[in-house]
């Protein structure tokens, strides 16, 4: 038992260190290229920050396994709100933009609303049981997502800046690059075994173990970044970090699991997005409480606890 256990932490290990390799040197070689700062923002970093949940799911679904692809993406969106946005709030109070709380929150909920509709729509006509995701379905989340990110560079005013950007030499952008597609890969594979192993050892479906081990390792790049922009007071990245990788997880990361293999839902699938469209709207609620726009520390503390009940519950129960 040990042996799954081990893989799976060396596997979310080599994802996040993947994911950070392939950011740096694809962001060096992008801006040796001429590429703006914010476009390398919003395509290469926003890309890389989500590629472990990516990987995971390509995997998970080219072995068929459904449970865990839905369980880690869902499960990456409530960690998201409730985990990530929860302890970055008990730093530092987060004070939201405008087009944060009346746009980018509500099509984050919009997201995770789509995809039970989607589930259900064999229901919702009139028939038994859940479908799930087809590939007619992931490809109109993919539509979506290019929808998004045409919004997210119409709404950019951002001038061409390098900052935050290593500059790094040629042979060794491409090492970083190669480097954080094998850890990616590597990382992925032994990540989904690991896990898989992890719940057949102790009789936990792939979901709980997806929405839970995994779903929290591949979320490390988003945790790590939001509480570094927290502590810098930069919360408007801690916040659009949270926020723009849920819809990018549903409308990119899901919608291109669903095309590669068709991803079937169970009542325990329908129960976690349940509680991700339940954690999109109490974000939204909560940003009308106190001061307008501003997620205090008692909410980040609220935010925290129903992450860990919730997990609990699952666990318990699956």
């Amino acid at each position: 038992m040990l042996l799954p256990i081990f893989l799976t932490i060396i596997g979310l290990a080599l994802l996040v260190k993947g994911a950070d390799w392939l950011v740096e040197g694809a962001s060096s070689i992008a801006s040796k290229l001429g590429i703006s700062a914010i476009v390398i923002g919003l395509t290469v970093v926003s890309f890389g920050t989500s590629m472990p949940e990516l990987i995971v799911n390509l995997i998970a679904s080219g072995q068929g396994n459904a449970g865990l692809a839905i369980g880690n993406i869902v499960g990456s969106n409530i960690a998201n709100i409730l985990l990530i946005l929860g302890v970055t709030a008990l730093i530092v109070p987060l004070t939201l933009k405008k087009n944060t709380v009346w746009k980018e929150i509500p099509l984050a909920l919009l997201a995770v609303v789509l995809v039970l509709i989607m589930a259900s729509d064999g229901v919702l006509a009139g028939r038994l049981g859940m479908e799930g995701l087809d590939r007619i379905d992931g490809m109109i989340l993919i539509s979506f997502f290019i929808i998004f990110m045409y919004y997210t560079f119409g709404i950019s005013k951002v001038k061409n800046r390098e900052n935050g950007i290593k500059h790094l030499t040629t042979s060794r952008s491409i090492l970083f690059l190669s480097l954080g597609l094998v850890g990616l890969f590597l990382g992925g594979k032994w990540t989904v075994d690991g896990a898989v192993a992890i719940a057949q050892h102790f009789g936990i479906s792939d979901a709980v173990i997806g929405l839970t081990v995994v779903a929290i390792g591949t979320s490390l790049p988003e945790l790590v970044t939001s509480v570094v922009a927290a502590l810098k007071k930069r919360a408007d990245i801690a916040i659009g970090n949270a926020v723009g990788s849920n819809i990018f997880n549903v409308f990119w990361v899901l919608g291109l699991s669903a095309t590669v293999r068709p991803l079937p839902f169970t009542g325990e699938n329908a129960l976690d997005v349940v509680f991700a469209i339940a954690a999109a709207l109490l974000l939204f609620l909560v940003m009308f409480v106190g001061k307008k726009q501003t997620l205090y520390k008692w909410e980040g503390t609220l935010f925290v606890a129903l992450y860990v009940g919730y997990t609990a519950f699952r666990v318990m129960t699956g």
